[in-house]
Formats: C-alpha cells, structure tokens, sequence
C-alpha cells in the first residue's frame, strides 16, 4: 500500500491563501463589473407570474441547487431542475409563466442548451449566467449577467473553484435584492423554517407552550401553608398560584417566597398561603411569542409567569423549563 504523502502545514496553509486571494479577486472584478443587467434580472424575477426554475449541471448544477433553495427560502417561489433530468422528462415542470435561470460557465453545456431550445419556443423567459458572453447560451438568453473570472483557484486552471464561487455569490445577490424588494421580513424567513431556530422563536406562541388545567398548581387565599406546599409539590412548577372565586389570579407564592416566610415568622404552620404570597404577579397574553415571555422572565429573574386573558382570567402558566424543552431558549 502506497504511503500518503505528508504535507508540509505551511504548504498548506500557503495554498489556502492563494485560493482565499484568488477567489477574492474574482469576486472583487464581479462586483466591479455588475451593470443595468443585473437590475433588470431582479424586476423580471419580481415580475415573474410562475417559478423560478434554476438549472445546471456537473458543479454548475450544485450550485445552482443551492441558488434555487435560497431562492425559495427568501420569498421567490424558485426549484432546481437538473438539466440532465430536464431533457428526459422533467422539463414537463417548466410552464411559460415560469423564468429560466441557467447557469454554465462555458455557456456550451449541450443539455442546458436543448433546455434553453425547448423553454424558448414555449415563451419562457431565460436568464444566463455564464462566464462567456459569446457562447451558444448567453448570446439566446433574454438576459446574461457575466461571471467570468480570470483564474480558477486550481493550479491547473481547470477545477471549478474562483467560477463556482462567483456564480455562487451572484445568485445570492440576486436573492438578497428581490427580498429587500419585497420587504422579506424575520417572521416571513420564520414561516419558511418552521423547523429551524429562528421559526421557533418566531412561530412560537405562549399558548402553544404553556400548562393548563389539572397541570395548574392552585389554591385560595385561605389555604393553610402545609396544603399550598403539597399542591406545589404535586405539580412541580416551584410555585402554586393563589385565585380568588372568579379565578383570576391575586398573587403567586414560590419557594422564595417560602423561605422568606420562614425567615420572617418561623413556626408557619399556623399561617395560610396569603401571609407570604407575592400580590400583582406578571402576566402574558397568550398571544404573546415564547420568546417575548422569555425575555420578560429573564430580565425580571423569574422561572414562572402566568398567562392570563383581556379580563385577567386565568389561562395557563409558564415554567422556564418549558421554554427550553420547546427550543425557544
């Protein structure tokens, strides 16, 4: 078995800097170079009636996978169709309200060119981004946004690296403009990722989350301490909450306010639960984001918060821990 070579780390860490300059000044040469062209791909995108439908192939096709997923993310309704796929079935997707974005840096990929044959004579409109202004594909588009760079990062010239990277970043300005157009907001990325971080903090409400019923911890005003302290511990939420006849909440009693109590008086078993419950407790509406609740309880330090209605009805309860089994926090 043929030993692995065993690189030199400032050999490598050399050839990671000519890449990072390499790829640098292509970018910098395309942000000089971006013209009234790549405006008018904006407004068509934004004027566009169906899809964006991103198609590629080989690196190119990668790339344009993941412009079409940023795309879609970002509030332009967008999918990748490979080019090879497309011309074996799937260009039944594309319809003539759809736009085209095709990206090939030689602009000469035989199967992007049969996709731009077929999606011409349905009246689709074709945007090229290509790093050959004269090629086959960027001279029959409607629209070419140039990606030419002067060198590949690959010594030889020939992998795709400082090409990919610049179609890369392109398709993403094109992204981030038509968002800001379309005044693409946190809580519209939010209803896109549902499933990600940023959608449940933005997505979850106090109602989705908070405890209620049987799982509320509660007693009345008169409620000798030994009964308020059995009903904090069958419950587990380190408090019980103190209502009046109409269950609207009067005060709140946790074990802080148990040792204080304590401190106070000493013998308590002759005491009920208003001698030592905290009057006015902050409340939510159940309305109100998680993450709002969340912020309120951290910055007063509080582990508990009730979540009460418009007439101060009792509703629910919150427990920092729900917060954190949600994901919220």
């Amino acid at each position: 078995m043929e030993t692995p070579p065993n690189p030199d780390p400032r050999e490598a860490l050399a050839s990671a800097h000519r890449t990072f300059a390499t790829e640098i000044q292509a970018l910098q040469a395309l942000d000089h170079r971006l013209d009234a062209s790549f405006s008018l791909a904006v407004d068509m995108i934004l004027n566009c009636d169906g899809r964006v439908v991103v198609t590629g192939i080989g690196k190119s096709g990668h790339i344009a996978k993941k412009i079409a997923a940023t795309l879609a993310s970002t509030g332009t309704p967008a999918f990748f169709m490979h080019a090879a796929e497309a011309i074996h079935g799937d260009l039944g997707m594309l319809t003539a309200q759809d736009i085209v974005l095709a990206i090939s840096y030689s602009g000469a990929a035989n199967e992007l060119l049969t996709v731009l044959s077929v999606a011409k004579r349905m009246g689709t409109r074709i945007i090229a981004i290509t790093g050959h202004p004269r090629s086959d594909l960027a001279q029959n588009a409607d629209l070419h946004l140039d990606a030419h760079v002067a060198q590949e990062a690959c010594p030889l010239n020939l992998a795709p690296t400082a090409s990919t990277t610049a179609a890369l970043v392109l398709g993403d300005a094109i992204a981030v403009a038509c968002l800001e157009s379309r005044g693409f907001s946190r809580e519209d990325f939010a209803r896109s990722h549902p499933g990600g971080a940023l959608g449940r903090k933005l997505l979850t409400l106090v109602r989705d989350v908070m405890r209620t019923g049987v799982a509320l911890p509660l007693v009345r005003t008169n409620t000798p301490i030994a009964d308020a302290l059995a009903e904090m511990s069958s419950k587990g939420m380190g408090m019980t909450i103190v209502v009046d006849d109409t269950q609207r909440p009067v005060g709140i009693f946790t074990d802080g306010d148990l040792r204080r109590l304590i401190a106070r008086h000493g013998d308590i078993r002759p005491l009920t639960v208003e001698a030592g419950m905290t009057r006015g407790p902050k409340s939510v509406p159940p309305g109100a984001l998680a993450i709002e609740a969340a912020a309120l309880m951290d910055s007063g330090r509080l582990s508990q918060m009730l979540v009460v209605d418009d007439s101060g009805l009792l509703l629910g309860a919150l427990h920092m821990h729900d917060l954190l089994a949600a994901k919220v926090i």
